[in-house]
């Protein structure tokens, strides 16, 4: 799977920009605010519908603009697809594919699959725990894009709960019959919804475990080992990942915990409360892991990601964001090998001599609001042609 082609109007920095792609390797190349993470920023928007530097769309659309558009050109086994999202602040956003309309934006999910690793991800190690619950639910999403609507479904739920405890707490007195029959109900949407989005993490990280030791050693091999484990709201009982089980799990767990919601007003049992725990050796990452540790550890979770789309068949576009400045050379040297073999990497550096010799390919200066494309093919760490 490759991007071929981007296409944007209005987006970030870019009134206009048209940029032709091919598989392999493909710098974007200039000093920094030029635009160049707007253009990767661009292509995993395609991919999740969403910004890894932005909560909400807003930012997305260049000043005075009322909407901004995305296309994207996606070559998949010889097959060709036209991406199209339209961004609109504040009202729905639009999707076609091939030029058609699509009912709904989330049906296009999968079309095109992207691993970005960019410095904002080293919150998923120095972070709060919902850092790496996002890392782990976006993946899902990825791997299976119905996961966009059980994600959806159990926010909504957890949110309509929350209003009703909290609406309970603020009267400060017995919640009446009508509020418990009431919260009964949305005790069920929740060990329903929560089940299937709680079973599925737990086969994520049982799947992801393996692959993030491999990355690790291979990428700091003198540190300790990296390891994940799943730590539940339920407590530290193991879990099954049968959906039935689970869900009767939930319903037992916020039937205990309903004293303390009510005099709290919030959800405490679900998977909106569990974390992932990432460890070096015996200690939590979190707090004892040095600088370069936690980007060796943020990078392993996005190559083990890659690793595991990569098992379900194409090659995600893999896209590394002013990664390769942040690490020592050993670390570059080895991380440069790791992602060479991806079918399309797509990488961003303020000079050229921060992108390792050993990724040659296309190469494109971001200046002064273009896109330019350089005559010659980039050989090597100081840009030169062949």
């Amino acid at each position: 799977m490759h991007v071929a082609h981007l296409s944007l109007q209005d987006f970030r920095s870019y009134a206009t920009a048209e940029v032709a792609l091919e598989p392999g390797v493909t710098a974007f190349v200039g000093p920094n605010g030029q635009g160049k993470t707007n253009l990767v920023e661009a292509v995993g928007y395609v991919a999740t519908h969403g910004s890894h530097r932005a909560a909400t769309d807003a930012p997305l659309v260049r000043q005075g603009a009322a909407r901004a558009i995305v296309r994207a050109g996606v070559v998949r086994d010889d097959r060709r697809a036209l991406i199209e999202l339209e961004i609109n602040p504040g009202r729905a956003n639009r999707a076609r594919l091939n030029r058609s309309p699509v009912p709904r934006p989330r049906e296009i999910l999968g079309m095109l699959r992207t691993v970005l690793f960019a410095p904002e991800d080293l919150a998923m190690v120095k972070g709060d725990p919902g850092e790496r619950r996002r890392f782990m639910d976006e993946l899902l999403t990825a791997r299976a894009p119905r996961f966009a609507a059980v994600r959806s479904d159990y926010e909504r739920v957890v949110k309509q709960r929350n209003a009703l405890l909290r609406s309970a707490a603020a009267h400060r007195r017995s919640p009446g019959a009508e509020v418990l029959a009431t919260l009964d109900v949305w005790d069920a949407h929740l060990a329903r919804t929560g089940a299937d989005l709680l079973a599925a993490r737990l086969e994520l990280v049982a799947a992801l475990r393996p692959l993030v030791a491999r990355a690790y050693a291979e990428l700091a091999p003198h540190s300790g080992a990296a390891g994940l484990a799943y730590k539940s709201s339920l407590g530290d009982e193991p879990l099954s990942t049968d959906r039935a089980q689970l869900g009767e799990r939930l319903l037992k767990g916020a039937a205990e915990a309903r004293k303390q919601e009510l005099e709290r007003g919030v959800s405490l049992v679900g998977p909106h409360r569990d974390e992932l725990q990432l460890r070096l050796g015996d200690l939590p990452a979190r707090g004892y892991a040095s600088h370069g540790e936690s980007w060796s550890f943020a990078l392993a979770l996005r190559l083990a990601a890659f690793e595991l789309l990569r098992a379900d068949g194409d090659d995600p576009v893999l896209i590394l964001d002013d990664v390769f400045a942040e690490l020592d050379a050993g670390r570059r040297a080895r991380l440069a090998g790791m992602v060479a073999p991806a079918e399309q990497v797509l990488i961003t550096a303020a000079v050229p001599a921060d992108v390792p010799g050993e990724l040659t390919g296309a190469a494109y200066t971001v200046a002064d609001g273009e896109v330019r494309r350089d005559g010659a093919r980039r050989d090597g760490a100081r840009g030169e042609g062949p």
